[in-house]
């Protein structure tokens, strides 16, 4: 495969090319993550003034939260190039290789999904980024001999949602590591109020607010809610998101007070009318579902706990009373706590 290929591998649906044009292009158009806004702005101030690159920096955090646009910002402030690509992309240690030499001094590689990158392309990329140097192997048998190429100064950007799944030498090649959280709903009517005014789609407060506090805290989910309700206004109402229209809107597309969708409260129920509450091994819930392991935890899971919906227990998920009480479900008053000691229950974790 060749460098060209690996780097922006997926061509861009209609969607995706919308959502590249809400993407903020500088520090002081990116709503929300103050702290982590404020630590890069620094940063890059700093290697600016040195007329150096950036050091090495990691983004993790649930989906959707603005890690690659972060990435494309840190680029176009230090007036660099970019070149995009993934973990799951780069599968052998020539294709990194590829990439690696085609880079010029202060270029931004940012790879996504970097706790996915295979092992070997792994031990490719140490000296690369500490050293900056890349060990090649050049010839097969009794003459083969190392061969070390010095690349330029450049900067890699990480982004992932399983920090844990990191190896400790590659986590600790990153000279910063920013968390993102979900945003308060203040940011995300903000970020709606500007995504409309891109696409755009005439907006109320009121609406833009509606819109944004039903999206979960995340970005990519409001600029998404944000077009299905414009279609709905522009073919239903007079064209204009009201509080009215938004509420219409989202009561069409079931997403609820809480910014809770059918899948959400599909999972709610599974723990509930199929495993009695829980605890459910998260490969069990997986499979009542028809969904990946993975697609629960880093999708489903983590605005269901920040709600305190759902517990993560030693032998399983479960479904706590304000659950129930969301659902409209009576709690039943257990006898044991869910995560006692006194032997098995039902769906425990594998």
């Amino acid at each position: 495969m060749s460098a060209e290929r690996l780097v922006n591998p997926h061509s861009d649906s209609d969607d995706q090319q919308v959502e590249k044009s809400l993407r903020p292009r500088t520090l002081s158009e990116f709503i929300g993550q103050e702290k982590v806004v404020e630590q890069l702005r620094i940063a890059i101030a700093a290697a600016r003034g040195r007329n150096e690159a950036l050091d090495h920096t990691l983004f993790y955090g649930p989906p959707g939260l603005g890690k690659t646009s972060l990435a494309n910002v840190v680029a176009n402030e230090m007036g660099a190039k970019i070149k995009i690509t993934s973990g799951p992309a780069i599968e052998r240690a020539g294709d990194l290789a590829a990439i690696l030499t085609n880079l010029q001094a202060n270029d931004v590689l940012f790879i996504d999904e970097v706790h996915r990158l295979n092992r070997v392309v792994e031990e490719v990329l140490y000296p690369a980024m500490e050293d900056f140097a890349l060990d090649l192997v050049v010839g097969k048998g009794p003459g083969a001999r190392s061969l070390r190429l010095t690349l330029p100064r450049f900067t890699v950007i990480g982004a992932t949602t399983r920090l844990a799944l990191l190896t400790s030498p590659l986590r600790d090649r990153f000279g910063s590591v920013h968390r993102l959280v979900f945003y308060s709903d203040d940011a995300m009517a903000e970020i709606v109020n500007r995504s409309a005014r891109i696409l755009g789609v005439p907006i109320s407060a009121e609406g833009a607010r509606e819109i944004g506090r039903r999206a979960r805290g995340t970005p990519r989910i409001a600029n998404r809610i944000l077009r299905r309700v414009r279609d709905y206004a522009q073919v239903v109402a007079s064209g204009v998101i009201t509080l009215e229209v938004a509420r219409a809107a989202l009561a069409q597309l079931e997403i609820d007070e809480l910014g809770l969708d059918e899948n959400d409260r599909r999972l709610l129920r599974a723990i509930i009318e199929l495993f009695n509450g829980g605890p459910v091994g998260l490969s069990t819930l997986a499979a009542a579902l028809a969904e990946e392991v993975d697609a629960i935890e880093d999708v489903y899971e983590p605005f269901l706990l920040q709600l305190g919906f759902l517990q993560r227990t030693p032998r399983g998920r479960v479904a706590t009373r304000r659950a129930y009480e969301h659902l409209g479900v009576p709690y039943p008053e257990r006898a044991l706590p869910p995560d006692d000691d006194n032997g098995p229950q039902q769906g425990t974790l594998f």
